[in-house]
């Protein structure tokens, strides 16, 4: 399925938009690194859009002393496919996450 056309308005509106969600995802992973944020909390706001679609292998490596490596192996033992979304954990997903990271 191709691509609607876009008018230079539109694609530069668009642009913006995402960056800005870029830099709003990018602000919640440093929170979660400094620890103003608990991942906890991030989890449960499913109904915001940035963390709706951040990647839960984002989320993990926002931990302090969680790499590309860890995350990844995380996510294998949970069955947690690597292009996964949070809003698209499951109840148990999300349970067990939680339970693993101690938090």
């Amino acid at each position: 399925m191709a691509l609607p056309p876009l008018s230079d308005k539109q694609r530069k509106d668009a642009l913006a938009k995402a960056a800005a969600a870029r830099k709003a995802r990018a602000e919640l992973r440093e929170k979660i690194k400094t620890g103003k944020v608990s991942i906890e909390e991030v989890v449960k706001k499913t109904d915001d859009p940035i963390v709706a679609r951040m990647k839960v292998s984002m989320l993990i490596e926002s931990l302090p002393g969680y790499g590309k490596a860890k995350a990844a192996k995380i996510m294998d033992e949970l069955n947690i496919s690597p292009s996964r979304r949070i809003k698209g954990l499951g109840v148990r997903q999300r349970e067990e996450l939680l339970e693993r990271l101690g938090k």
